[in-house]
């Protein structure tokens, strides 16, 4: 009875419709549709499973979407959009064309901000609370903040302004110790302390000018909304501290809160993961991982960071085995880069591991901390390229543009898993400029790790085939998808294939062969063309005067939605029928 009644809830004004004696066993209910919902596909599972109560309680209480919700991390927030209107949706959810896993502006009125990037809900929750109150509205913000996310050095600044003000913000901190892989840092510490000596331990939220109240459980849905109930009499800057389980209510879940962080498919009544597919072959994080913790028994300058990513990065066994010389430091990516960059002025040679779109959030010193003073960091750029069901949050496009144009950063991108361990082995030899290496999610062709490492030659692309009328230029793990479609083109005698590898330095003796031997050159990248590899050859050509017809492949100027990466692939072109199609296109104009 009550499970028919509870299904028919898809939005608050429903849900507010129930008496309070009934939420617990809604917020159960919820719990459950999160479960098979998730069991099916692809999601952030354990996240919001912990947030459950917490999501009820905030519908039921505020007047949703007048008074603003903000998820910081926005995996937080599947049980919210189940109660705003897509619950069905999530049949299809981060596949092409359903919804988002992240908070979506455009694809809901109660998405208020898209939080695909951590630390940002306190600084957008604030300068809405402060538009509100110029604009005379009156209505609660609200950021709901992951104990890891606040330690993020954004939250921090926004903390800090928010003290300052009466803007109408509160601020709910999710106390799971958790982040993908377990809080780290002081401020985690702290909130150890404050949860076992509450009473006597200053209060470094009262000390920003923060009222603060808590911690309290946040799985108590009847405590949850009499706090919340007060909550709402009361105006200005303030904290709760709630105290919730990553994975509540699954039981594996709640032991392995790392693995069922995004497990994919599952078994809803036990938890136990499905069979992964026959994978004999292995992740590029884990090609990398492991032959960084080669090299470091080997090199002893070898330090590896991670902002908050060690388990993704493939950095958890060099962890364990290397502790101090493998640091995760929290969701702190421009903190990552300047400690790399302190580490490198002492002749240490720190690998940088970051994902592509988390780079971005340091940019700055990535420009003035590091390129600017010349200092030897390697940026790993994980997760280059898309990156499938995540989306435009998370796709690595930009890199390859926004390296290209800082002064004395050397790039370059590998075709494969050896091409990678073998720049690695390069790189940890000596470098004479910050370099990146980028490369993507997923699987390499390799069912077993080889270490016979190879010195690369610098600045050098190679020839992987040899044709007599069209180049093809490729750079990084494409280079495969292009060596497929050309042994499916009729006309493959009339194609040759370039790896380009480096971005900088570029290739000029190689890129002068191409210019002066060939009709026609088509170049393909994974990032975006505006300012890419193709820009960049665009700018050789002009300068040295070439004619030649030149095409570029890459992502357009545009934002690329979520979905299995082959569907986003084939969008774009980069299918090898599509690819077929364009050379044959291109060996058609050229030969007319």
């Amino acid at each position: 009875m009550l499970e028919n009644r509870f299904s028919s809830v898809s939005y608050p004004e429903e849900l507010r419709k129930l008496s309070q004696v009934e939420l617990p066993d809604f917020a159960g209910w919820l719990r459950k549709e999160i479960i098979h919902a998730l069991s099916e596909g692809e999601g952030h599972l354990g996240s919001s499973l912990g947030t459950v109560e917490l999501t009820v309680a905030l519908h039921y209480c505020f007047n949703t979407p007048n008074d603003i919700l903000i998820w910081d991390v926005g995996h937080q927030a599947y049980g919210h959009k189940m109660l705003t209107g897509r619950k069905s949706a999530f049949k299809e959810l981060r596949q092409k064309g359903g919804i988002s896993g992240f908070p979506n502006r455009e694809e809901s009125l109660f998405d208020s901000f898209g939080t695909g990037h951590a630390g940002t809900s306190i600084s957008a929750a604030l300068g809405m609370a402060l538009s509100s109150k110029l604009k005379g509205d009156n209505k609660q913000h609200i950021a709901i903040i992951g104990d890891a996310s606040i330690a993020n050095g954004m939250a921090f600044e926004a903390l800090n302004h928010l003290g300052t003000t009466q803007a109408n913000v509160l601020v709910i901190l999710n106390d799971n110790t958790m982040g993908i892989d377990p809080s780290v840092g002081a401020l985690k510490n702290y909130f150890e302390t404050v949860k076992k000596e509450t009473s006597t331990v200053p209060n470094f939220f009262k000390a920003l000018n923060l009222d603060y109240s808590g911690p309290i459980d946040g799985h108590n849905i009847h405590s949850l909304i009499k706090t919340f109930e007060h909550q709402k009499k009361v105006s200005g800057p303030r904290i709760l501290h709630l105290i919730t389980k990553k994975g509540k209510g699954l039981l594996p879940a709640e032991d392995e809160q790392t693995k069922y962080h995004a497990p994919g498919k599952f078994d809803p009544m036990t938890g136990k993961l499905n069979a992964l597919q026959s994978h004999q072959k292995i992740k590029f994080q884990e090609v990398f991982g492991n032959t960084l913790l080669k090299l470091a028994k080997k090199n002893k300058n070898i330090i590896a960071i991670t902002p908050a990513m060690p388990t993704g990065s493939g950095l958890v066994k060099m962890m364990k085995e290397m502790p101090e010389r493998c640091i995760d430091v929290g969701i702190a990516e421009q903190h990552a880069v300047t400690l790399a960059a302190g580490m490198a002025t002492q002749g240490m040679l720190p690998f940088c591991v970051i994902y592509s779109t988390f780079l971005q959030r340091a940019y700055d010193q990535v420009i003035h901390d590091v390129a600017l003073q010349n200092l030897s960091v390697v940026f790993c750029v994980d997760r280059a390229g898309l990156v499938g069901h995540d989306g435009s949050t998370h796709h690595g496009v930009f890199d390859l543009s926004f390296l290209r144009c800082i002064p004395n950063m050397d790039i370059v991108s590998p075709s494969d898993a050896e091409e990678l361990q073998n720049l690695m082995f390069t790189a940890q030899q000596g470098i004479k400029h910050p370099l990146a290496i980028r490369y993507p999610r997923g699987y390499t062709s390799k069912t077993k790790e080889v270490y016979d490492f190879k010195t690369i030659p610098w600045g050098k692309g190679r020839l992987l085939k040899k044709g007599t009328t069209i180049a093809i230029l490729s750079l990084g793990t494409l280079a495969t998808i292009i060596e497929d479609a050309i042994k499916n083109s009729t006309n493959s005698d009339a194609f040759s294939h370039y790896d380009l590898r480096f971005v900088k330095p570029l290739d000029t003796q190689m890129l002068h062969v191409i210019c002066k031997t060939y009709k026609a050159l088509i170049i393909f990248e994974d990032g975006v063309k505006a300012g890419g590899v193709g820009s960049a050859i665009l700018e050789f050509a002009a300068q040295e005067n070439y004619t030649l017809s030149i095409q570029l492949e890459g992502i357009p100027d545009t934002f690329i939605d979520h979905g299995k990466t082959e569907s986003l692939h084939k969008e774009l072109g980069w299918d090898i029928s599509s690819i077929v199609e364009k050379i044959s296109l291109l060996l058609n104009k050229t030969e007319g």
